[in-house]
């Protein structure tokens, strides 16, 4: 495998982390309260358009994309964090509505991920509650793409949008003389948690994974009828089939 799309491999395995750490993939019974549909959420999230039309962002098909899919990526260093990606691991099952895009910029840098999935109140709940405790206690992370490199990454808590609440960490390591660089931003929206995903090479500035971070909430709230960091259904979920 070439320098480069080892290092796209490792920047997919870290934003399919920040996927696997919104709400549980799980094949569940149908939950009893109302939900948003796979195809609400898929037209919430994040488009190349959305991030500007001179972003020079490319959708990649799933099929396309270097990231590991039949096993969970390998992560270790931090027990709490390894424990929630390991259990969230795989697709969610055809009950639970779910809805992900990764866009790429030139080179797969920088990368954005985004995954919506809608759960019932109780237990994204839980599953909210476990992100923020897993990135209150993780220091390091150890990423594995099965590439020939393997990447150790110190986790530091930030603030990554305009909710002080809402759990976001950054993460810093080096490969092969290149530097790497991710932001991961956890948000809910009533029955619905988002997973943001941001990471870019040879460049450590926030700036870009902000304003992303907030074009995708913003997104979001306007889509799906819903405020970031509320407890209420989305009004979206209130009628079936509508148009966004």
């Amino acid at each position: 495998m070439s320098r480069r799309r080892s290092l796209h491999a490792l920047s997919a395995a870290a934003v399919a982390a920040a996927v696997l750490l919104g709400p549980a993939h799980v094949a569940a019974a149908a939950p009893p309260q109302e939900l948003p549909s796979a195809d609400q959420l898929k037209a919430a999230l994040l488009t190349a358009n959305d991030l500007g039309p001179q972003s020079g962002y490319t959708e990649v098909p799933a099929t396309e994309s270097p990231t590991p899919g039949e096993t969970p990526t390998p992560v270790s260093g931090c027990d709490a964090l390894s424990a929630l990606l390991n259990a969230h691991a795989g697709q969610p099952g055809p009950s639970v509505p779910h809805a992900e895009v990764e866009l790429d910029g030139q080179g797969g840098n920088p990368m954005v991920t985004e995954s919506l999935t809608a759960e019932d109140n109780d237990r994204i709940t839980a599953d909210f509650a476990k992100a923020v405790d897993a990135f209150k206690t993780c220091h390091t992370l150890t990423l594995d793409a099965g590439t020939p490199d393997a990447v150790t990454f110190d986790v530091t808590p930030i603030t990554l949008g305009d909710r002080q609440d809402a759990p976001a960490v950054r993460l810093d390591g080096t490969v092969g003389g290149v530097r790497l660089n991710a932001y991961v931003g956890i948000e809910r929206f009533g029955t619905v948690g988002m997973a943001f995903g941001f990471f870019q090479r040879d460049d450590t500035s926030s700036q870009t994974a902000s304003m992303q971070y907030r074009t995708a909430v913003a997104k979001v709230e306007r889509t799906l009828g819903t405020t970031a960091g509320s407890t209420t259904p989305p009004t979206a979920a209130a009628t079936a089939g509508m148009a966004v």
